[in-house]
């Protein structure tokens, strides 16, 4: 019994437990280490695996670019601030405790102007808000329009030859009861063209209201961009959008091509603005987004057969014209074919189109669209002022001559818009007040006042002169009387507190008062006041306009579809007055 080797003895409870505890413990450990089942572990790679060539999956290109895109950056953006007015004639106002006050005092004690609180209690003065507009695409030091407003409750009575102070604006937002500024958009100063000069209403509410033109300087360049739908959000596919617009638009900056187009994001493509459409940026990104993804091939010519066909129907038109253009040279021989449609709707819109090719044929078409249909003025001007040849001056210039005011002052502004503009209108400046323009000699006489871009005045024709039985009272203390030695001959005085009068003899020309008036330390306000209240009165015989441009978004009514109007109208006096389908907007 000594030799034998002792009987381990295991009791069948204890040891059940300690095997249970261990599978436990193994369980755990699988567990932690992220599998939950031996058998499944398989197919969970496998589903990573399929989830991340998903997403690494190149989207299938669309046929065209706003397919895939949306624009940004082609809002337009309001921006305000608070300036003060001075060079009244005491018809300023203490400004009057407010926040605008208090905005406008910050803004002085910034820029270290002395003793600002003393300066805002001179009837000199005045407080008055200031607004502008920043549009798309616009570059630092554009100009742009100021428009001037005078606070609630002021007690300013005329903003009449006063000067707006130089003015910050920002844009401004309301979130969560507080009020967000951006950074300095514009920066503005300037002359003050009061509503009660160019308006002959008399309410007295239009003298502490106005403009300042061309009076502000954008300090942004704003960006353009291609924001690509969640289905297409791919850096490749921003690449390829990219490359798409760059093969289109490009410019030679120096001596190197550079797109226009810069893929920022898988999501976000930054555009600039190619110099052709400088002024028209709403229709080059419209031409961008109808690009085709894919690069030219063999499908070109199909593509360009059924652009042609929907080249020759109304209702798809202007979409096809805005395709051919983005094709560029190989779509020109179809857009000619467009110019041959006897529908002038379909003419204007392939000539449109080869305008932005810089085509001269375009040039006639367009010129006859201006002529013959409002709806399409607005439209076809901005496509020829950017032709740059000589004829298509030329044909600018042949429709200063025509019977509607529109028309005329549209094309004059055209030209003077060109780089080349000003060498064929031969305007000067009179004083540091305005510039004075005489063109079209041989055709209707007419007096234009401009109220955007810049102060002008614009003689047409050759209008009559000043016909003043008695006397004529005009702003500021100005008086213009027929002189008793010369009785073609008007004698223009100025009296102003605290300073001299001043005389001037003139002839009674529509040129020579202007002059005179500057001469007598008039600015662009009295003259606009005087040849307003002297066509009120009649002593000016020709027509006075102001700002008689063109309009975008007119409405074109298709002939046919106006007959059937017009048809159905008689049948029943309670039809419709319109049908939204007969309407393109333009």
């Amino acid at each position: 019994m000594r030799g034998r080797k002792p009987k381990i003895v295991t009791d069948s409870v204890t040891g059940r437990a300690g095997i249970q505890a261990g599978i436990v413990l193994c369980l755990g450990l699988i567990t932690a280490g992220g599998c939950t089942s031996f058998w499944r572990s398989g197919s969970d790679e496998g589903d990573k695996d399929a989830h991340l060539r998903e997403l690494l999956k190149v989207p299938k290109a669309p046929d065209l670019i706003r397919d895939a895109s949306i624009v940004q950056g082609m809002n337009t953006i309001q921006v305000d601030g608070v300036a003060a007015v001075n060079g009244l004639p005491g018809t300023g106002a203490p400004a009057i405790p407010s926040a605008y006050r208090d905005q406008l005092l910050d803004e002085m004690r910034r820029h270290e102007v002395q003793d600002p609180n003393h300066f805002l209690e001179l009837n000199q003065t005045a407080l008055v808000r200031v607004r502008a507009y920043v549009p798309p695409g616009a570059r630092r030091g554009d100009p742009v329009d100021l428009k001037i407003f005078s606070p609630p409750r002021t007690e300013t009575k005329d903003l009449h030859g006063g000067w707006v102070l130089e003015s910050r604006l920002r844009h401004q937002q309301v979130l969560q009861s507080s009020v967000r500024q951006s950074d300095v958009m514009i920066v503005g100063t300037g002359p003050v063209l009061t509503r009660a000069d160019y308006d002959p209403a008399t309410d007295d509410a239009y003298r502490i209201e106005g403009k300042v033109l061309g009076g502000g300087r954008i300090q942004i360049t704003r960006k353009l961009g291609l924001i690509l739908r969640p289905e297409f959000q791919h850096v490749k596919m921003s690449a390829a959008i990219s490359s798409a617009i760059n093969r289109r638009f490009f410019f030679f900056d120096g001596t190197t091509r550079r797109g226009i187009a810069k893929a920022i994001e898988d999501d976000y493509i930054e555009v600039e603005i190619h110099p052709r459409y400088r002024d028209n940026v709403g229709r080059m990104m419209a031409v961008v987004r109808a690009l085709g993804v894919a690069p030219e091939s063999s499908a070109t010519q199909v593509r360009l057969t059924d652009l042609a066909n929907r080249l020759s129907e109304p209702a798809t038109a202007f979409d096809a014209a805005l395709q051919l253009e983005g094709l560029g040279e190989s779509a020109i021989p179809t857009l000619l074919q467009g110019l041959e449609s006897s529908n002038p709707e379909l003419r204007f819109y392939a000539a449109e189109a080869l305008a932005y090719l810089d085509r001269s044929e375009a040039i006639e078409p367009l010129i006859e669209a201006t002529r013959n249909t409002a709806a399409f003025r607005h439209s076809a001007l901005l496509a020829l002022q950017g032709i740059d040849q000589q004829s298509a001056i030329k044909g600018l210039a042949s429709l200063m001559i025509e019977p509607s005011l529109e028309t005329r002052y549209g094309a004059f502004c055209s030209i003077r818009r060109r780089p080349d503009g000003r060498q064929h209108l031969a305007g000067r400046v009179v004083g540091d007040a305005f510039r004075l323009y005489e063109v079209a000699p041989d055709g209707p006489p007419a007096v234009i006042v401009s109220l955007r871009q810049s102060p002008e005045i614009v003689l047409m024709g050759s209008p009559q002169n000043l016909q003043i039985h008695s006397y004529l009272l005009g702003p500021s203390g100005i008086i213009l009387k027929t002189d008793p030695e010369k009785p073609d001959h008007l004698r223009i005085s100025r009296f102003k507190a605290g300073e001299g009068d001043r005389r001037v003899v003139v002839p009674s020309s529509v040129r020579a008062v202007l002059e005179g008036i500057v001469e007598v330390g008039g600015g662009y306000g009295d003259a606009v006041a005087v040849l307003r209240e002297a066509k009120q009165k009649g002593f000016l015989l020709d027509q006075l306009a102001i700002d008689p441009l063109p309009q975008p978004l007119r409405t074109y009514f298709r002939e046919d579809e106006q007959e059937d109007e017009d048809d159905s109208a008689a049948e029943n006096e309670n039809a419709p007055d319109s049908d939204a389908t007969a309407a393109v907007t333009q």
